[in-house]
């Protein structure tokens, strides 16, 4: 059954006819924060990221399709609603839903969706308050518009992979991907920030917009230092590995168990790095005197900081350095962030029930005072609020059943 939000967009329906990770990102921060999310899918498939395995939540069976922990990290608060939108009367089914409706958000091809009456200027037609948010690799105009985009793609042509690897003339040298899908996160949550300045603006106005974010954009965006050092510089920053190009010391050591990041961004935490690691005559080394000379000479600073680091524990070395206020922290495993103290006391993960088994997810990162996200709805099955949502449509028994006689659900 459908439970009441207590979120900041509580009272507020969105559509959401996305697939994958950025679309359904942008559906579960509006979820989270008590928009009702209706989740268009295919009937019998679903969105594509359901069979993104391994590793599987539920595996598939000859008889019910699996589910794959991918697909349970951008799908909770939402209500799936299983619907061929090919077949007229599943378009019809659409427009009547964004009749009642205040967001719809899409990551097909561009002009995908006009094709079958959906788009944005046919919707605006019935509802001209609706915020129509489209998330595609490339935006909907330009040399691209017409291209698939994935986060590996867009993680290389957007810029990300040009500064993250190891430099060359390393060992391992090369470009290398970002471990998470960073494109698809950064689109997701620029789709939610732009969805949300949209509803402020229907506030003035009293009319919906469309708003077009792209991964491509999004990863550029996202450059900041590189970006800037480009434009105004003209300085290719490059691949500097674990080291911070413009910092000192600033990447991973060994200590005697694992592997730290300590983190140095200006002289007086260098200073502070100094004496706590009892080398106060690096302070007067004018290798190491202020940070552009550190960055001069990284190597043999990395060296003599590695030296120090390698005789405790990373424990150690963790509580020592941050006790001197110098920033420091281990490189976690998921296992670690598990166990973590600080991620149990900021409530990082959830635990929902769902007709499949108990689902773990990890929490919003938005901490609102007085109305904070809540968590109403594990990742659906395919299909599994169709009557539900059709009911309060007003479709009666006898009309879903002659749309699942032809079909359409």
């Amino acid at each position: 059954m459908f439970q009441s939000a207590t979120g900041p967009l509580s009272g507020l329906r969105v559509i959401d006819m996305t697939r994958v990770i950025a679309g359904p990102l942008c559906g579960q921060i509006l979820g989270d924060l008590g928009a009702d999310v209706v989740k268009i899918e295919r009937p019998g498939e679903g969105d594509d990221s359901r069979r993104v395995a391994p590793p599987w939540f539920r595996e598939p069976t000859a008889e019910v399709p699996g589910d794959s922990t991918y697909f349970l990290a951008v799908n909770r608060n939402k209500r799936s609603l299983a619907v061929d939108f090919a077949k007229p009367e599943g378009q019809e089914l659409i427009r009547r839903l964004a009749t009642q409706s205040d967001i719809l958000i899409e990551n097909y091809r561009t002009g995908t969706l006009a094709r079958y009456g959906l788009g944005y200027d046919d919707l605006r037609a019935i509802n001209p308050r609706l915020i129509y948010c489209s998330v595609t690799g490339f935006g909907q105009t330009g040399p691209y518009s017409g291209r698939s985009g994935y986060d590996f793609l867009v993680q290389g042509m957007g810029g990300l992979m040009a500064v993250t690897g190891i430099e060359d003339g390393e060992p391992g040298a090369g470009p290398m991907r970002i471990g998470v899908p960073l494109a698809d996160t950064f689109a997701g949550m620029n789709a939610a920030i732009a969805v949300m300045a949209a509803l402020e603006a229907r506030h003035k106005t009293g009319e919906g917009q469309h708003i077009d974010i792209s991964l491509f954009e999004s990863a550029i965006a996202s450059l900041l230092n590189t970006a800037s050092a480009w434009l105004n510089a003209e300085i290719n920053l490059g691949r500097s590995g674990n080291d911070h190009p413009s910092a000192a010391p600033y990447g991973v050591f060994a200590a005697s168990d694992g592997y730290i990041i300590v983190a140095t961004f200006n002289d007086r935490e260098f200073e502070r790095l100094a004496n706590v690691l009892k080398h106060p005559e690096w302070l007067e080394d004018d290798r190491f005197r202020c940070n552009s000379d550190r960055v001069r000479n990284r190597v043999a600073l990395k060296e003599a900081v590695s030296a120090v680091i390698s005789q405790k524990t990373r424990a150690e070395w963790v509580d020592i350095l941050n006790k001197a206020t110098v920033s420091a922290g281990p490189i976690n495993e998921m296992s670690d962030l598990e166990k973590d103290e600080h991620a149990i006391a900021r409530d990082m993960f959830v635990t929902m029930e769902s007709s499949r088994g108990t689902v773990r997810t990890v929490a919003s990162p938005y901490r609102l005072s007085s109305t904070p996200p809540d968590y109403r709805l594990p990742p659906p099955a395919i299909g599994q609020h169709t009557d539900e949502i059709l009911e309060q449509l007003g479709y009666t028994i006898d009309q879903r059943e002659a749309l699942r006689a032809t079909g359409v659900l």
